[in-house]
């Protein structure tokens, strides 16, 4: 058995309450034992002295965009995960979007096939609906079988309220999570950027905050009726928010989950129309940034997911109407969570870890996933939360470099990705 001694780091793992420095002997790509340091007497093919370091589970990004099948001029599963690798990621959850549609267990397979030469865990999430068209669900049981992990038509929000209860009640019997892009397009069409001062002195059309709580309050109204699991996929709003909040407080089984640019970034912050700050939702006001860094702070905001979505030059190369939403950050989520949260906000390093490893496991039910505990999967984050570094769109292991944090300076860099037991990314720095 190919046994990893991992000494000497600050182990910090929320989900068995530790934060201490511990020893970590992995075996055969499990989590095997862990010990005060030195404590360990053991002997292991290799030994990853990790001192002045922190040593977390590994990371999990519920949202992501891998572009494949049918999209690689963009992104593929290979350049994807490599990306994820570097930033710290172990396991990502590629949304349906894909051409075609993740919408059949095949093609579920397909993504998660060793010849895509992923190189950190891909769990699909699978279409919702057939096509994503909102009108027939897909085969839920036969997606489940073949590897997925939950539904969603994310891209596309599920508008008609016959078909999203019946989403939640059909999921709710498979233990699955329906994840809900929350926006009414019937109130979007033609927008680009939220509504409100900053788009009227750019002359680009916005659309209001009604179009994501609207959806949001009446989701949250279904899950209740079905007992079913709702996850809001990039909340982005102050109501949204609240809506969630008042359901966990009333017992549902509703989740959230916050990307990092909607956190860091404003709508005012969107400048000479350049299309890196265009995505979907938009970037929100500084109230709505203030809420959702409050929700992150205090409990109501469950995860923090990338929204991964790598776009070619050419297709943002062009004017702000008519490029497509959306924006790297897979490389870049640890810096801007130590940056804005740790350092500026004083939020702990181990709510962070909740964000970004124990919750994504919990929402999505990916058991042995999330934790250092032994028997669990050792994937395993290793950081540096001082190292202060440039991030450089130009330098990213993504296909696409559509950042909007080119440049931008940051502390909290990875030193190391562990999947399975394997070292998968080690930082050249």
């Amino acid at each position: 058995m190919k046994t990893m001694l991992i000494k000497n780091g600050r182990l910090l793992d929320p989900s068995q309450e530790l934060d201490d420095h511990y020893d970590l002997l992995v075996k055969d790509g499990l989590i095997e034992e862990i010990a005060p340091r030195g404590r360990l007497q053991a002997t292991a093919d290799q030994v990853i002295d990790a001192a002045g370091l922190m040593v977390s589970p590994g990371f999990i990004d519920i949202h992501v965009h891998l572009r494949e099948p049918g999209q690689s001029h963009k992104e593929t599963i290979a350049t994807g995960t490599m990306a994820a690798a570097a930033g710290g990621f172990t396991a990502v959850c590629p949304m349906p979007n894909t051409d075609p549609i993740n919408d059949a267990a095949a093609i579920t397979r397909w993504m998660q096939d060793p010849e895509r030469q992923a190189k950190v865990n891909v769990f699909p999430i699978a279409a919702a609906t057939v096509g994503s068209m909102g009108e027939k669900l897909s085969d839920y049981v036969a997606l489940q079988r073949a590897g997925a992990v939950a539904v969603s038509d994310d891209g596309k929000p599920i508008l008609q309220e016959k078909i999203m209860r019946q989403a939640l009640l059909a999921a709710s019997r498979l233990n699955m999570t329906v994840v809900q892009h929350s926006e009414d397009t019937r109130m979007t069409a033609g927008a680009v950027m939220n509504a409100g001062p900053a788009a009227f002195r750019r002359g680009l059309r916005g659309w209001t905050s009604e179009a994501e709580s609207s959806i949001v309050k009446r989701d949250i109204e279904l899950a209740a009726e079905t007992k079913g699991h709702l996850h809001v996929a990039h909340l982005s709003t102050t109501a949204a928010l609240e809506a969630v909040r008042e359901a966990k407080r009333e017992g549902l089984h509703v989740t959230c989950e916050v990307t990092p640019h909607h956190f860091v970034l404003i709508d005012e912050d969107v400048h000479d129309y350049d299309t890196n700050f265009k995505m979907n939702p938009p970037l929100r006001t500084h109230a709505d940034r203030e809420a959702l860094l409050a929700g992150i702070a205090d409990g109501a905001v469950d995860c923090i997911a990338t929204d991964h979505a790598p776009h070619a030059h050419n297709e943002k190369n062009t004017e702000f109407d008519l490029a497509p939403f959306g924006i790297t950050g897979l490389e870049t989520a640890l810096g801007l969570c130590i940056s804005i949260l740790h350092q500026q906000r004083k939020v702990p390093l181990k709510r962070i870890i909740e964000l970004l490893s124990v919750n994504p496991a919990r929402v999505f039910g990916l058991k042995g996933r999330g934790s250092l505990a032994p028997k669990s999967y050792a994937d395993i984050t290793i950081f540096d939360p001082e190292k202060k570094w440039t991030y450089h769109a130009a330098k990213s292991l993504s296909k696409s470099k559509n950042s909007p944090f080119d440049g931008w300076k940051l502390q909290g860099r990875v030193v190391m990705t562990v999947v399975g037991g394997e070292v998968v990314f080690r930082d050249s720095l």
